[in-house]
């Protein structure tokens, strides 16, 4: 097969009677992308087969060289055009541009870090249309810019030992840890930027593998300080959940601390409306009361009606007190599952 697969590869993608041959060479490609894209025939796909490669959500490659690679197979295509783009003419950039214009929307230019975007994409500037090219700039030079609906959020990279969750991704999970971290905090495209993983997330408690009770909880958690709590909303794409820094505890005490928070997310591939919500009394950041689960402040509230530490939580309820803003209209709400994590730095 691997001696094989470049004709393979061009067979399938030129006949429509062959779909499944086609998926199972472009999902082969998403995960080892290196044995195709640096190979020698990589220049002459056919434009179809590059935009089905590079459209892929889960292809295993960092965004900044997938770009050179589409720059590359560009150049392939007009052998007349030198590599260096400071000494193309306006008509070499038009002819360029014409060859790309079909694989540039697939390219996800937001996902790169400044450096990345000054040193590589910056001398291409003419290939862009003048507005997508201003919004690209913009999202580097102002953190409060607002992203368009349109962009794409970061490949889904497979980096074993991060997180095992049900709930989340690995978007969700660079997000957070951006939070704790305070790093681009403010910044409108931080969760459009390459993933920032800095921390091994190790599951404490699944509700659905280890029960649902407050003494399962505090059995597994106790004791455990640098948690996030996830709470998938039931019936809903909805995620809900918390940062606490502090030890749980079973002490019938308010934990104290500035640094906790609170978020909601509509779904894990949807960041346009997610709620980052800080603690404002800091007295009362966390509840440590011993028949409920994890509680954040009076905001976030996982217990039950009837007190009793082996009893399935039943009530699953936001306020607004403790924390700046309420993360999701108040009141009660269903529950399907939650996971809790303690962060380690790798």
């Amino acid at each position: 097969m691997k001696e094989n697969f470049e004709f393979t590869l061009r067979i399938s993608s030129q006949s429509n009677n062959l779909v499944e041959l086609q998926h199972f060479c472009t999902d082969f490609i998403a995960k080892f992308p290196e044995r195709i894209f640096k190979s020698l025939y990589f220049t002459s796909f056919s434009e179809k087969l590059l935009i089905s490669l590079i459209k892929k959500d889960n292809l295993q490659m960092k965004e900044v060289e997938i770009w050179e690679h589409v720059l590359k197979w560009g150049l392939a295509q007009n052998s007349t055009l030198v590599a260096d783009p400071n000494v193309w003419s306006d008509n070499d950039f038009k002819t360029m541009e014409n060859t790309l214009q079909h694989c540039l929307p697939f390219v996800r230019l937001f996902s790169l870090s400044s450096k990345e975007f000054s040193d590589k994409v910056r001398p291409y500037q003419k290939l862009f249309k003048h507005q997508f090219y201003e919004d690209l700039l913009n999202s580097y030079l102002d953190p409060y810019y607002e992203p368009g609906d349109s962009i794409s959020l970061p490949r889904n990279i497979e980096i074993d030992g991060i997180i095992d969750s049900k709930i989340v991704n690995l978007n969700i999970v660079s997000v957070i840890s951006r939070w704790i971290d305070k790093v681009d905090v403010n910044c409108k495209f931080s969760h459009l930027r390459e993933l920032y993983l800095p921390y091994k997330f190790q599951l404490l408690i699944r509700g659905s593998r280890d029960g649902f009770s407050p003494r399962e909880f505090h059995n597994l958690c106790d004791n455990k300080h640098n948690t996030v709590t996830f709470i998938k909303v039931k019936d809903s794409e909805e995620i809900l959940g918390g940062y606490n820094p502090l030890k749980w505890e079973s002490s019938n005490t308010w934990g104290k601390t500035n640094v906790s928070f609170i978020f909601s997310f509509k779904n894990k591939n949807n960041f346009k409306d997610t709620i980052l919500s800080i603690i404002k009394d800091t007295n009362n950041a966390l509840n440590f009361h011993s028949v409920f689960g994890p509680c954040f402040g009076k905001d976030l509230l996982m217990y039950t009606c009837t007190g009793a530490a082996d009893i399935d939580f039943d009530m699953t309820e936001v306020c607004n007190d403790c924390y700046e803003k309420s993360i999701r209209e108040r009141g009660k709400f269903p529950m399907e599952d939650y996971e809790i994590f303690q962060i380690i730095r790798r």
